[in-house]
């Protein structure tokens, strides 16, 4: 059922009282955004999928100082940050990492780096110049994690994006599955999976891996890991990769995984620094949804987060030793094999 457009609403509308069949779900959401006609369809958007709006207002209202009562959900806006705008950003981060509120933050591409350096504590949704649609999904994610929450029935070209993003997760699970047997080659002494890693990406070995290895790795004994491969060689896949977008839609061959697991491999080989808004670049997909799948390979253990040592504005994204050596093993594994692949 698409989402009906409200005519504008002043912004002291009365929200205490829930529109449509908020009442059934009751979690409070406030509004930050300086454009005032995106308050008005942040606010539709946020009533029509059941949420009781606590509060709407300018992103001005997190610079008084004041200290606000925050909604269940945070929906902020910021495409344009300065010194305050990101004092504001890094104190609400905090607020409801404490509260265990859920932030969403739409920003564009230019600010993206620094919105993404304070946001480092609530796992915000992060969108980049998003869509009507892509911001219903993302609250629509935001009650898919509450168990026993229902979501309103989403529009057919929403129910498409979603489409898209099931197909790439299911591309991505098949790409994986040539990392699993590597995980056996690791000495019983390595750290072991990341608790709660999702399946999609957790490196588990399969019994015809351990079949293959040599019996010092059975008996447990510790082997030489091969070295990265050459990051030259991972470039030139990359530029290979991304000349097919020459002669066919990029979208047809949309891999961002495995594209930017061959960015940081390459980076990490070059011991150089990948700034999130150049991961995204190097994913070939929108920002949007190259943030989601960083947040998803975060969580399975195979990206990290680095602080910038020398400014704390600056945040990095770097493999996990756990991705390194499944990289390493794998084109240790392919050989000569690799100066083919694609």
């Amino acid at each position: 059922m698409p989402i009906a457009r409200l005519a504008p609403v002043a912004d002291n509308f009365d929200y205490g009282a829930p529109a449509g069949d908020a009442a059934g779900l009751g979690l409070s959401l406030s509004i930050f955004a300086d454009r005032a006609h995106l308050r008005g369809e942040l606010r539709e958007d946020g009533q029509s999928a059941g949420f009781r709006i606590a509060e709407v207002a300018a992103l001005d209202a997190l610079r008084d100082g004041a200290v606000r009562p925050l909604g269940e959900v945070v929906l902020l806006d910021c495409p344009v940050v300065d010194g305050a705008v990101l004092a504001s950003l890094a104190r609400i981060d905090l607020r409801a990492a404490h509260a265990g509120a859920m932030v969403i933050v739409s920003t564009s591409l230019a600010a993206l780096d620094d919105v993404f350096a304070c946001l480092d504590q609530s796992r915000p949704q992060i969108l980049v110049d998003p869509g009507r649609a892509e911001r219903l999904i993302a609250l629509g994610q935001v009650l898919a994690r509450l168990p026993g929450r229902r979501v309103r029935e989403l529009s057919e070209e929403d129910r498409l994006v979603l489409l898209r993003l099931s197909e790439q997760v299911a591309l991505i699970a098949e790409r994986m599955e040539g990392l699993r047997p590597q995980e056996v080659r690791r000495s019983p002494a390595g750290p072991p999976a990341q608790d709660g890693a999702s399946p999609l990406f957790r490196f588990t070995a399969a019994a015809t891996g351990a079949a293959r290895q040599p019996a010092a790795a059975q008996a447990g004994d510790q082997l030489v890991r091969p070295a990265l491969p050459d990051p030259r060689l991972m470039r030139r896949i990359i530029r290979q990769r991304q000349m097919r977008a020459r002669f066919f839609d990029a979208e047809l061959f949309a891999d961002p995984a495995w594209d930017m697991l061959l960015d940081l491999t390459a980076a990490r080989a070059e011991k150089s620094r990948v700034s999130v808004t150049s991961l995204c670049i190097a994913s070939g997909v929108p920002p949007t949804t190259a943030l989601r799948w960083i947040g998803q390979m975060t969580e399975a253990g195979l990206l990290q987060r680095h602080e910038d040592e020398t400014d704390r504005r600056r945040a990095f994204i770097t493999l996990t030793e756990k991705a390194a050596m499944g990289m390493a093993d794998y084109f240790a594994e392919l050989g000569e094999a690799a100066m083919s692949a694609v």
